[in-house]
């Protein structure tokens, strides 16, 4: 058992390090040190080491992910959004983009756009949202946000859209991976589990053609995780 001593040293290095305890710490520093211990590590790789995205970009894709999942925590992600570049009208711009309101994988829009073939068919690739013209295009550094935000809601089908249309406009994988990434954190790891399942149908389609790293990716065998074999005894399943 942890002594309290020792909560209060984790909780005030915390404090150090972070400008603040959030609660879940203080569960974790009396009862899971391990788990706070590989939580902080996981927190410095995934969102505070640089990777793909430039800061502003990464600010900007947490913004998107937070608004889309109406998140209320991290919102010292409006902060660090600004001391990057973002302006108040650039982030009242993001928050008010169709692009990540919530509801909108249910819209008549998504309706009107969801009848192409499924995400990863190797026939005709479904039509994007923005070119049925019934939401704005999304262009230029919006891209990566839109991703991440369909990942942190686990909305395949136009996740798989807007995967197409970054590799038809150039944009490199690891910042699609890097975006798909932060919905680790407000949504949990499944969702960017998910996310790349979708990735790897579309990249089987062969309407998108990866670099040849993302290629071994998805040309390995057995990627598609644990399958529960049928019981013993089990009835056939009825046609």
């Amino acid at each position: 058992m942890t002594t309290p001593e020792d909560v209060r040293a984790r909780l005030e290095e915390t404090r150090a390090r972070r400008g603040y305890p959030l609660p879940h710490q203080g569960a974790m520093a009396a009862a899971l040190p391990e788990l706070q211990d590989a939580y902080a590590a996981m927190y410095r790789a995934l969102t505070l080491g640089p990777r793909h995205l430039s800061p502003f970009e990464k600010e900007f894709v947490w913004l998107a992910i937070l608004i889309g999942c109406e998140g209320h925590v991290g919102t010292h992600h409006v902060r660090l959004f600004r001391e990057t570049g973002g302006t108040e009208r650039r982030r009242r711009s993001r928050s008010g983009s169709p692009h990540w309101r919530p509801g909108r994988e249910a819209s008549p829009c998504s309706a009107a756009t969801g009848r192409a073939t499924s995400p990863g068919s190797p026939r005709r690739a479904p039509t994007s949202p923005a070119r049925s013209g019934c939401l704005p295009a999304v262009t230029g550094r919006a891209r990566p946000a839109v991703i991440g935000v369909h990942a942190a809601r686990a909305e395949r089908w136009g996740l798989a859209v807007e995967i197409e249309a970054a590799y038809a406009r150039g944009v490199a994988e690891p910042k699609m991976a890097e975006a798909m990434s932060l919905a680790m954190w407000p949504a949990g790891v499944n969702r960017f589990l998910e996310a790349c399942e979708v990735w790897l149908g579309v990249m089987r389609s062969d309407r998108v053609h990866p670099s040849p790293s993302f290629r071994a990716w998805a040309n390995m065998p057995d990627r598609d995780g644990f399958h529960l074999p049928p019981r013993a005894g089990a009835a056939a399943p009825t046609p």
